[in-house]
């Protein structure tokens, strides 16, 4: 066997694998052959993570080859562990790298920035983050500032602290956890699937559709159930909405950032008209209900469909004709454009994904490099950016947002309203001693749900990736040499989850 094809390959999405057919390197193989494959462009790390187990660390890389296979292979530590840095190599993995150290204790020599994710540094020895270790520079030109994390609003808590000379912002540090709740060691316990699948739509509360639909992926694949195609439709369609009523509330947020009051009221009346079509079909405003493992409890009927379709023809038109106006006006232009600019490099560089690195001309969208569901029958071609800054951001938004009514139509159309699909089943039985992963291309980017079996087959051990857990350092790059003013207008350019990340 060549030195650096020591791994599983698994097609699909989802997919699994059993433990025993995962192969566990040397840990100078694992990082020899994880340089090797990480420098080919179009792969990617989708998860790596380290399994408790007794004292030692069994540890899983899982990776995307970018033409919809998924590699996975290992080693085994001890906890606090000292090993090589895959970051000074691969940059993408530096987050990775961070949470692994934290949790564990294991220290990555040679990592530039080893600093916890969630705790202060680390978890495996204090739980406070009165302790967090924040970046100085000495001078006598510069000041800190600090904000958060209570902050002036409805708003999840995050601490940032910013360097500046005068209002020129040289460095920014975030600092979140505020939000920890222990969501993958519940996801792990004897409690039952139903409670689970209710805990998978509320790890981002703007995301339930995704998340959830992450959650019951993973449980499918561990049960051996394939859903049928109506089913695997509706699901695309709820994901769709999902997109749709988040970007245009996006947009109000960006209007209201720049003192543009009737866009912002504009945008917030037609999100309402979305949510509400999401409530009519399953009684929620954000979808919770729609996705459950094997089955729905709320098909989409033709009264559903009726619906669906009136409101999404009126959003596309209004939506249309308000977009047309705001990026012709010139106080919004002088506030969007060649602010808060991220390059490709820079995109690559930290790993982003989803909507980050689109606008950033970084070609990164589960739909298209590890289609599931309805995905796998469309030709989905993502909507990519060059500059990498507001403007894209708030431009790709409104791209998406046709893109993706454009798409729920043409489904609807074609939907057979004769079909049945099975209700949910809460009585799975998972495979023993399997891994499964899934990834879904959430409305800010790429979602990894991973579930571990033991020999029992209960879920052993649960990961979770949201796609704040890559982009927040995008929002770090972004502000670096722009007025400190112009960081309420990056944040939300990017809207990033605290949750989501803190889990």
């Amino acid at each position: 066997m060549n030195q650096y094809h020591q791994y599983v390959r698994i097609k699909g999405n989802p997919a699994t694998v059993k433990l025993a057919d995962i192969p566990m390197l040397e840990y100078d193989l694992f990082f020899e052959q994880a340089i090797h494959i990480l420098h080919n462009p179009d792969c990617r790390c989708v998860s790596y993570f380290a399994k408790p187990d007794n004292g030692a660390l069994t540890c899983f890389i899982v990776l995307s080859d970018g033409a919809g296979d998924i590699i996975i292979y290992g080693y085994r530590c001890n906890e606090r562990a000292t090993l090589p840095s895959l970051t000074a190599k691969i940059p993408a993995m530096h987050i990775y790298e961070r949470e692994i150290a934290e949790n564990f204790g294991v220290t990555f020599e040679g990592h530039p920035w080893l600093k916890p994710v969630r705790y202060p540094y680390n978890r495996s020895y204090s739980d406070w983050m009165d302790s967090y270790p924040f970046y100085r520079i000495d001078g006598t030109e510069l000041h800190e500032v600090g904000v958060g994390p209570i902050h002036a609003g409805v708003i999840e808590p995050g601490h940032f602290r910013f360097i500046c000379n005068g209002e020129k912002v040289l460095h920014l540090e975030i600092q979140l956890g505020y939000q920890h709740r222990g969501v993958e060691t519940l996801m792990a316990d004897d409690s039952s699937l139903l409670k689970k699948t209710i805990l998978s739509e509320n790890i981002a509360g703007d995301s339930a559709v995704s998340h959830g639909l992450g959650f019951a992926l993973v449980t499918e694949a561990l049960s051996g159930v394939e859903v049928d195609e109506r089913l695997a439709q509706e699901r695309v369609i709820a994901q769709e909405m999902e997109r749709v009523a988040v970007h245009i509330g996006d947009t109000a947020a960006l209007c209201g950032d720049v003192a543009y009051q009737l866009g912002q009221v504009v945008c917030e009346a037609l999100r309402t008209v979305m949510i509400n079509t999401t409530q009519f079909w399953c009684g929620n405003r954000f979808g919770k209900g729609i996705i459950r493992p094997a089955g729905t409890r709320y098909p989409l009927t033709a009264d559903v469909r009726d619906e669906i379709v009136k409101n999404l023809t009126k959003v596309k038109r209004e939506y249309g004709q308000f977009t047309d106006r705001l990026f012709s006006l010139p106080s919004v232009l002088a506030r969007f454009e060649g602010i808060g600019i991220v390059t490709t490099e820079q995109a690559r560089g930290i790993g982003a994904v989803g909507m980050a690195a689109r606008t950033s001309n970084l070609n990164r969208d589960t739909r298209k490099s590890n289609p599931y569901l309805a995905y796998r029958n469309l030709e989905h071609e993502p909507i990519l950016m060059d500059s990498g800054d507001v403007m894209a951001r708030a431009k790709l938004r409104a791209d998406e947002v046709v893109q993706s009514i454009d798409r729920v139509l043409d489904m609807l159309d074609k939907l057979d309203y004769q079909a049945t699909s099975a209700t949910p089943n809460f009585g799975l039985a998972f495979a023993p001693d399997t891994l499964a992963i899934s990834l879904v291309e959430g409305w800010r980017g790429e979602i990894c749900h991973v579930a571990i079996t033991n020999d029992e087959g209960a879920i052993d051990h649960y990961k979770v990736k949201d796609p704040s857990f890559h982009n927040w350092f995008a929002l770090a790059l972004a502000v670096r040499d722009q007025e400190i003013s112009d960081f309420p207008i990056c944040n939300k350019s990017f809207n990033l989850s605290y949750c989501g990340n803190d889990l």
